[in-house]
């Protein structure tokens, strides 16, 4: 937020977004992380119910080392700035990069706090309180809308249009990245395979790829007979070598292929309790 979003005036929503805004309009007095925490305080007592005690405990300590944190480097972050960026005044500097950027770092900063069932406070607290109030409306559409108009009030405020979309673009990209953080990395392909001579495909695919197979008893609705259908994940550098094995016993074979994102259990990834 220091390096990327504040310095640019890019507000990508949330209490971050509006403390950026009062940061600016005070002329750089009022810390952003005070104002955070301010925003936040009454957003959790609220909240209490709603969560429970320890989620907002969690949430409370993540909003309060996320606030202090961000007031303590600025001074520091600041200095280091302006000897990288000597040569080049900040109206040069590609802001679109920096919103990248920026929303990037956030969300798997805030992928990590998410791991933890916990939250930095923000309009994601006020969205479930807002929900309660208009039930009818969901929480993920509550959330965009007071996000935009956050965005909103940053755009109508700095007086500048193209600010306002790379407010967009960060909140954005760091959407799209928490969402690939929680979701994994590990990504897979799943294999649903038809043929009649599934006995020798799973047999060549747990010999010759190493992968288990499940066969799942189905029934073609149009030739009313009955087939083995088998159920395989693989990793994607294997596909090919899946390919190859069904196509050398049956050319014919229906074969479906659909993306996973994660993977747990032998062979993949490990399961982890937390």
């Amino acid at each position: 937020m220091n390096i990327f979003l504040i310095p640019y005036k890019i507000a990508p929503g949330g209490v971050s977004g509006i403390a950026t805004v009062i940061y600016h309009v005070s002329g750089e007095r009022i810390p952003v992380g005070f104002t955070m925490l301010a925003i936040n305080i009454p957003l959790f007592l609220a909240a209490m119910k709603i969560k429970g005690r320890n989620f907002i405990i969690k949430s409370t300590l993540g909003a309060v080392f996320l606030s202090v944190i961000i007031d303590i480097t600025e001074p520091g972050i600041s200095r280091l700035r302006e000897l990288v960026l000597a040569s080049a005044d900040y109206s040069s500097a590609d802001i679109l990069l920096f919103a990248l950027a920026g929303g990037f770092a956030s969300g798997i900063g805030l992928g990590f706090v998410f791991k933890e069932d916990a939250t930095t406070g923000g309009t994601d607290m006020a969205a479930s309180l807002l929900n309660k109030a208009f039930p009818w409306i969901p929480v993920g559409t509550l959330l965009m809308i007071l996000d935009g108009l956050v965005i909103l009030i940053a755009t109508v405020v700095f007086k500048s249009f193209r600010l306002g979309l790379y407010s967009v673009v960060a909140l954005y990209v760091s959407a799209r990245t928490l969402d690939r953080f929680l979701e994994g990395l590990n990504y897979a392909k799943s294999l649903m395979i038809i043929s009649r001579e599934s006995e020798k495909i799973a047999r060549a695919l747990m010999e010759n790829i190493d992968r288990g197979v499940t066969g799942i008893y189905g029934k073609g609705m149009y030739t009313d007979n009955p087939y083995m259908i088998l159920l395989c994940v693989v990793k994607k550098e294997e596909i090919h070598r899946v390919k190859n094995e069904v196509k050398k016993i049956d050319p014919n074979a229906f074969v479906l292929l659909t993306d996973v994102r994660e993977v747990l259990g032998e062979g993949f990834t490990s399961h982890h309790v937390s």
